[in-house]
């Protein structure tokens, strides 16, 4: 279906290198035009991860490597959300490149990088000095509470290595990243928060419920005894309606934690 593209657009949606080339040759070509949802020649070629005319087009100077499409999203969110490394790399090279900008949802690049668990992106948008690691969404979501939602380990574990991404903020409903670790029953990530010396890891949501809380209420044995490790994790800290975790895990048959938390 035709969106209005030029055929330099087409091309770079394509990674047609040789194509690009002849047509950028030309003096009657616009390498900035946009199509219907206002995106250019090289947010398609970034969305596709073609490097070779990713650079080509950044070759002009009549290119605006941080041109955003209707919705917001540009040439480094595209290559950010999709995982190309190579690109985004690229594109960072550029200082009028905004690592930060976000589209009209408020998703940054970093926060699509962690929600669908691309790690190296993550590590090489974190090396730009001007980058915001705990820049949320309208949600107020970081992109570690996503990667802690969504269980990738390795995107945890690039954003827990910096002592400027807080493991404490929470989202519109007051939810911390360690409370969708221990909901999720991901040990390995319930076990990398904890070896923040500033995590808070008896933080409850905004309707009371802890991180063991939610771990109880999921039997997930493995992530309570872990918590029940700490001694700042208090056992019986019950939510707003008043169930504590032993309640909630008796609630729902899981007998192995009940053992586990009676045993504290």
């Amino acid at each position: 279906m035709d969106a209005g593209n030029t055929p330099l657009a087409w091309a770079a949606c394509g990674g047609h290198e040789e194509v690009v080339e002849i047509l950028l040759g030309r003096d009657d070509i616009f390498p900035s035009k946009r199509n219907r949802e206002n995106r250019t020649p090289l947010w398609c070629a970034a969305q596709n991860g073609h490097e070779g005319v990713v650079k080509m087009l950044l070759g002009r100077d009549d290119v605006d490597p941080d041109k955003p499409d209707r919705r917001g999203q540009t040439p480094l969110w595209c290559a950010a959300r999709n995982g190309h490394e190579g690109t985004v790399k690229i594109l960072l090279g550029r200082e009028e490149v905004n690592p930060n900008k976000a589209s009209r949802h408020g998703l940054t690049p970093l926060w699509c990088a962690a929600k669908n668990g691309y790690a190296g992106v993550a590590e090489i948008l974190l090396g730009r000095i001007d980058i915001n690691p705990n820049k949320p969404c309208g949600e107020g979501r970081t992109p570690l509470w996503y990667a802690a939602q969504a269980g990738h380990e390795g995107v945890a574990g690039v954003l827990l290595g910096r002592s400027d991404v807080n493991p404490n903020i929470a989202d519109s409903r007051g939810q911390t990243p360690l409370c969708c670790a221990a909901w999720s029953g991901n040990k390995r990530i319930v076990k990398m928060l904890l070896k923040r010396g500033d995590i808070n890891p008896d933080k409850p949501s905004d309707d009371g419920r802890t991180p063991l809380w939610y771990a109880a209420r999921g039997g997930y044995e493995g992530v309570v005894k872990i918590l029940l490790e700490r001694s700042d994790v208090n056992p019986q800290k019950s939510d707003n309606r008043g169930i504590t975790p032993l309640w909630c895990a008796a609630s729902h048959g899981h007998g192995r934690v009940v053992a586990v938390l009676r045993a504290r």
